[in-house]
């Protein structure tokens, strides 16, 4: 006889773990915070990006690729705006590294002294700061708006409090960035996002949402409505 799980009325939590455990969706990696999505777990990811992707692209998104690594520089720009996630950063100082002997004997590598980045590298928390640099590129008149892309990608921030797909160092998601001629059209596209993305949680998730503005407690550093 299958062994039964602990009710969410008897404790929340644990009923959330061993849900997880019992469909067999992930497994904890040697990288603290980092979790290996087993081939349940990542069959579900697949149908999400799947829907979502169709859904954006219905809506005139196209989907693009930056890279992972962000200059230090970029985030130094919007220092007032990432304060809160700087703490959760993870950054690549070195692009090498060397065998060496410790103080045991043992054979080991570690950073070649003589390999340090000019500028150290974030490792992308979120995109903003690279994309816009690119946006400032390729946009040189109202001729090139809007933009519409999308981005599937993988974040890190270094969470030290993790909790199985709700708080994780390293995680998978989409970010839309669109840029737009006036402030109307990026309220109206801001809007209809807004939509997408409540019709996919009601539609394929079953999840019930409420939509509307954040306080300004809530709101994101730098937006001007949430």
């Amino acid at each position: 006889m299958a062994k039964g799980i602990t009710t969410r009325s008897e404790n929340y939590s644990k009923w959330y773990l061993e849900v997880i455990a019992g469909a067999d969706l992930i497994d904890n990696s040697p990288v603290r915070g980092c979790m290996v999505l087993k081939p349940n777990g990542f069959a579900i990811w697949e149908a999400i990006k799947s829907d979502l992707d169709q859904r954006f692209k219905d809506t005139g998104h196209v989907n693009a690729y930056f890279p992972l690594f962000i200059p230090q520089s970029f985030l130094s720009r919007e220092a007032q705006h990432v304060e809160g996630f700087a703490k959760e950063c993870a950054l690549v100082t070195h692009h090498r590294l060397r065998s060496a002997i410790d103080e045991q004997g043992n054979a080991i590598v570690e950073p070649d002294p003589e390999a340090k980045l000019e500028e150290p590298l974030v490792v992308r928390p979120t995109s903003e700061t690279i994309i816009w640099h690119m946006y400032g590129k390729w946009i040189q008149s109202y001729r090139d708006l809007p933009i519409l892309i999308n981005q599937w990608a993988n974040v890190v921030r270094w969470e030290l409090r993790t909790r199985p797909f709700l708080r994780s160092a390293e995680f998978l998601w989409q970010e839309g960035h669109t840029a737009h001629a006036t402030k109307e059209e990026a309220e109206e596209e801001a809007l209809r996002m807004l939509k997408v993305y409540s019709d996919f949680a009601h539609e394929t998730l079953a999840v019930p949402v409420i939509c509307g503005a954040k306080s300004e407690i809530e709101r994101f550093a730098g937006a001007d409505e949430t």
